[in-house]
């Protein structure tokens, strides 16, 4: 998009998208008013600015939560001539925002036009090639039944497999903290305020029980202005939770493989295998709920720009969750093979696509969580730690 202008108050303001410009016009809107002040964060944090440069908005987006209370309580609301539609813009501005801090920069494009397909691709091209190798290695191996310890790593190798994925993860972790890095400085933060254990204690509380998707107490409105209707909070939880679990169990499954010895699979009431299995049922059920809530939305909350790449990620997620789950259920059968190349392929096609779509929204929702605490507690006196990690930054103790 084309950079536009907001003047405001006789000051122009350039901004470097419609989204942004937009969201300036209603955020300038909704600060004459606030009505919606006690529904989430966003309102008392736009409240302590008069106007609004893009990190500002940008803030703002990722502190938002679209859970669509502040729409449907709006006197100004559509189709009043104001047509504030705050979700909506902030959904807007914060998919632009995945583009805008991705790193490499030139492949936020393709991912955003093009996120389910190259997902797709991407996860069935690597069990493809995964297939193949096992085919090359042992065809015998590969189509027979194998048990016990070690049985995965007969049809590849161990340091193979690790290889693959380590480099995997290593690139899409080192591309996230990039992204988070510029995501910082655009703000306006430094790396002080992250060093605040009261900042980050909070953030963390806010974070992992979506404290802002209650519509300030009410609930989420999804379908209408009933909250009573949207379980998206449950999906939202049984789907960051089953990833967790997931996440521990392959950490769990390092640790008695490195400092143990024991190697995959486990028995089905080791704790590897108990955390990957809750985990997977949390994929499925979390990533399904939350397709099934996207498709009731009012359309009037809707914003597609970011639909691709927001697919992407929860489709990703489910087929982590059915191909684990086949892979246990099918383990001890000749099928082992097969859905062992298809699981991975299933990993890689989603480390892939991380750093470019809406897994960086939570990195940056918890920074803006962060921000946000130091800005609400910048209103009273600051905490004993919060006042020690700010005073290393001051002119005062610099010198």
């Amino acid at each position: 998009m084309l950079a536009t202008e907001t003047k405001i108050a006789g000051t122009t303001l350039h901004h470097a998208t419609a989204a942004l410009a937009e969201a300036d016009r209603l955020m300038t809107v909704c600060n004459s008013c606030r009505y919606c002040e006690g529904l989430c964060a966003v309102f008392p944090a736009m409240e302590m600015r008069r106007s609004f440069a893009d990190g500002d908005l940008n803030y703002l987006a990722n502190l938002c939560h679209s859970c669509g209370a502040c729409f449907y309580d709006c006197q100004f609301s559509p189709p009043h001539a104001f047509a504030v539609n705050v979700p909506k813009v902030l959904a807007q501005v914060r998919n632009e925002s995945y583009a805008r801090y991705a790193w490499p920069r030139a492949l936020a494009p393709a991912f955003a036009r093009n996120g389910v397909t190259i997902a797709t691709v991407a996860a069935l091209s690597v069990a493809v090639f995964l297939f193949g190798f096992m085919l090359s290695n042992d065809p015998g191996t590969l189509f027979s039944k194998q048990t016990g310890e070690g049985a995965f790593y007969r049809l590849m190798p161990h340091n193979a497999m690790a290889l693959v994925f380590s480099a995997a993860l290593l690139y899409t972790l080192v591309a996230m903290g990039m992204g988070l890095r510029a995501f910082w400085r655009d703000i306006g933060e430094t790396r002080e305020t992250l060093r605040v254990p009261d900042y980050n204690a909070q953030a963390s509380r806010d974070a992992l029980s979506l404290r802002y998707l209650d519509g300030g107490g009410a609930g989420c409105m999804n379908v209408d202005e009933k909250p009573t209707k949207d379980r998206r909070r449950l999906y939202h939880h049984l789907t960051f939770y089953g990833f967790m679990l997931c996440f521990a169990s392959t950490s769990t499954a390092t640790l008695y493989h490195y400092l143990l010895g024991r190697e995959a699979p486990y028995p089905i009431w080791d704790l590897p295998v108990v955390l990957g299995t809750l985990g997977g049922i949390g994929l499925v059920i979390g990533p399904l709920g939350l397709l099934r809530a996207k498709a009731d939305r009012d359309p009037i909350l809707c914003e597609e720009s970011g639909r691709g790449m927001e697919q992407a990620f929860i489709l990703m997620l489910l087929a982590l969750g059915v191909t684990g789950l086949a892979l246990l259920v099918f383990r001890a059968t000749p099928a082992m093979g097969t859905l062992l190349a298809i699981h991975l392929g299933a990993v890689f096609g989603f480390f892939l696509t991380m750093p470019y779509g809406k897994f960086v929204h939570g990195l940056y929702r918890y920074a803006a969580l962060v921000r946000s605490a130091k800005e609400r507690e910048s209103l009273h006196e600051p905490s004993p730690s919060a006042a020690r990690a700010l005073a290393k930054t001051s002119p005062k103790a610099a010198s």
